[in-house]
């Protein structure tokens, strides 16, 4: 997960980031987190998945024009807006702003953080490509496993739809373990969110097929499922 902060005041800027940081470390969440002092920083390198970014901006910048500039672009990161003035969230609609962290209430901010793993963690599309190299558009929502198929990679939808494309499982489980999946054994990866049973041995999806856990993986597949309950069963 990539994180950017876009706050002009360092005071700011760096409270921000160690309430982020913070949060990561306690959940265990790896993320990429990035800080810039104005928005002309941040929009050269704006794939990111969640912005907290400053509404009144030094320069005479608007963090409102930044998030609409994103909009505009097709850009889909998530925006949690910072302000000392509350009064100017009204104007947020404009632009879908996802949440409005009173900066004298940056206890806030984990709320925002639970709320955005909860419901966006998987609100993305990766893209595979095939022997002939046509990209394919893969839902992460709707992606219930990926398995070894010969040298390819079988990514199978919850309709019962498959692609096969390119790549290495063991990479493949390495680019997706933040979005909530996980390499299960040697041959498969699954989503955690679609786990239905579990126990010493394997796991039912639920479409009712059961993968058989690897004995390599047990402890940290239990460890990572556990923690995936926890964040979003609740």
């Amino acid at each position: 997960m990539k994180i950017s902060i876009v706050e002009d005041e360092a005071v700011w800027r760096e409270k921000v980031q160690d309430a982020v940081e913070e949060y990561c470390r306690d959940k265990s969440v790896s993320a990429q987190i990035s800080s810039y002092s104005n928005g002309r920083e941040f929009m050269n390198g704006t794939d990111v998945d969640l912005l907290f970014l400053d509404i009144e901006l030094a320069e005479g910048e608007d963090g409102f024009e930044i998030a609409e500039r994103l909009m505009n672009s097709g850009n889909q990161c998530i925006i949690c807006f910072l302000t000392s003035h509350t009064e100017l969230a009204r104007q947020g609609y404009r632009v879908n702003a996802f949440r409005y962290i009173d900066k004298k209430h940056l206890e806030e901010i984990d709320e925002a953080l639970d709320s955005f793993l909860k419901t966006r963690i998987q609100d993305r599309m990766i893209y595979c490509k095939d022997s002939s190299g046509i990209c394919t558009k893969i839902n992460l929502k709707e992606l219930l496993l990926v398995e070894t198929n010969g040298r390819k990679l079988r990514y199978l939808m919850r309709d019962g739809s498959e692609h096969s494309c390119e790549g290495k499982i063991s990479e493949t489980a390495q680019s997706l373990s933040q979005f909530g999946f996980f390499q299960i054994q040697r041959s498969y990866i699954v989503n955690l969110k679609y786990i239905e049973k579990v126990n010493s041995h394997e796991v039912t999806l639920c479409n009712g097929l059961k993968v058989v856990i690897g004995r390599v993986h047990s402890k940290e597949f239990k460890k990572a499922f556990f923690q995936w309950r926890m964040w979003f069963d609740n």
